[in-house]
């Protein structure tokens, strides 16, 4: 079942503020330049939450959005852009959730456990995002021209080793390079929440969260 379209504009409203948080700000300024690229951004999350990746076309995005194409081209470039522009701020939105959390622990085990628990909250509440972040063929490269198109450098995946760094410092957290670290955490996360996507009917994210927390901090814990 499809979102309710409130629940869709209030994503897209984030999301929107993700986006533009990254214009200067005399592109901020530009209201109605604004209230396009939020149509926008919102008019391509509903498209591919009610239609999927196959009716994600420009025609779709801008019969929904009452946008026209050229005001798409003129803020994103290509459909390509605006998709990888939401990808983007899809994937901030999750982890400013989940490494929020971290960074409220007090110890490195509790911030494992609020990275993973978290996370897979937010995916169940969010289903229009996490569709698009798991379900989306412009997952895998498109974050990086979004940045590029906006002038920014191509620096757009949340670090999450950066938000541990305390817990490695004091050994708490083993010494493992940074890439490796984030997969031993990230990975199994995100793979859970692919697969509740795909079939919810196979697990549930309760219990995916509290073995996963128990079993990813078993994986990176210092040796005592």
């Amino acid at each position: 079942m499809a979102p309710r379209r409130s629940h869709l504009e209030h994503v897209s409203r984030k999301i929107f503020e993700i986006f533009t948080s990254a214009y200067t700000p005399d592109m901020a300024k530009q209201s109605r330049g604004e209230a396009t690229v939020e149509r926008l951004l919102a008019a391509a999350l509903e498209v591919f939450s009610t239609s999927g990746q196959a009716g994600l076309t420009v025609h779709a995005v801008t019969k929904a959005s009452g946008v026209s194409l050229g005001s798409l081209y003129h803020h994103f470039g290509s459909l390509d852009g605006l998709a990888a522009a939401l990808y983007g701020a899809c994937l901030q939105q999750t982890y400013a959730e989940a490494l929020g959390a971290v960074d409220r622990a007090r110890t490195a085990r509790t911030g494992i456990r609020a990275f993973v628990t978290t996370y897979l909250r937010f995916i169940q509440e969010n289903p229009a995002v996490a569709r698009y972040l798991h379900g989306s063929a412009y997952s895998s490269y498109l974050a990086v021209d979004a940045d590029r198109a906006r002038g920014v450098e191509p620096d757009h995946f949340p670090r999450v080793a950066d938000h541990l760094r305390r817990w490695t410092a004091t050994g708490e957290i083993a010494a493992i390079p940074d890439p490796l670290l984030e997969v031993l955490i990230v990975g199994p996360v995100a793979v859970t929440a692919h697969r509740w996507l795909a079939a919810p009917e196979d697990i549930t994210l309760d219990q995916a969260a509290r073995v996963l927390s128990d079993r990813i901090w078993a994986s990176v814990a210092a040796a005592h």
